[in-house]
């Protein structure tokens, strides 16, 4: 969704994930705990030998396919992941020293993807994806996301006072990246004074349309609602 706005920034707390991501690993990891969290009881492994060498593996957990047939948040940042560690694509992207630029991909399964420069001090200001699942990757420099963690009617309303405790704020240096569902409401900011960042996303379905909003404090307001090709004009 690239557009040159005005930066903004927030002193938030940050939300840590549960789990993370990086290049080129897979996106997805998950640990085995054995015993009981909840009365820190140690497994007994298997009950005939007591070794819990000898325990059976734990079954991964099942992550259910998206409805529509399209890629999954993992694939999405692992394309994101994986593009943004290619030299031969970001070397196609021009950089400019007071707009953001972009070239656009095509992304797995139909999707939309971007690669953005970022010049100092700019932003995106807030924005949701019109109901699209998305991921971004930074590939160099880096870049500082500011969410909502609520999830906001899209429609029938053009002010809304936020809560105390919904902004989150993460730090996403080059190889880092994250991916969010489809009521995602954030803002993407380069707080560098003096160097370019460059970073990758991917959209499913294609961005049907973007809102954008401004922000008083807690009192979030609807600016504008645009349509495919508006935000690369």
């Amino acid at each position: 969704m690239p557009r040159t706005d005005s930066s903004a920034s927030a002193s938030t707390r940050t939300s840590a994930a549960s789990s993370r991501t990086s290049a080129p690993a897979p996106p997805v990891s998950a640990r085995v705990t054995r015993g009981n969290p909840a009365t820190g009881s140690r497994a007994a492994g298997n009950p005939r030998t007591g070794n819990p060498a000898d325990a059976p593996a734990a079954a991964a957990p099942v992550v259910a396919a998206p409805a529509d047939g399209g890629p999954s948040l993992a694939e999405l940042l692992d394309f994101a992941h994986r593009t943004a560690a290619d030299p031969a694509v970001l070397a196609r992207l021009p950089l400019r020293p007071e707009e953001r630029t972009w070239i656009a991909l095509e992304g797995p399964g139909g999707s939309e993807a971007w690669v953005i420069g970022w010049p100092p001090g700019s932003g995106t200001g807030w924005h949701d994806h019109g109901g699209s699942r998305g991921a971004f990757a930074t590939a160099a420099g880096r870049l500082t996301e500011q969410s909502l963690a609520a999830e906001l009617p899209t429609e029938g309303w053009r002010t809304l006072e936020l809560m105390e405790g919904v902004d989150r704020e993460r730090d996403l240096p080059a190889g880092r990246g994250r991916a969010f569902g489809p009521h995602h409401v954030h803002q993407v900011v380069n707080t560098s004074p003096e160097g370019h960042a460059v970073s990758v996303h991917v959209y499913h379905p294609p961005l049907p349309l973007l809102r954008r909003y401004s922000r008083d404090g807690q009192v979030l307001r609807l600016e504008a609602v645009e349509e495919p090709g508006e935000w690369t004009r």
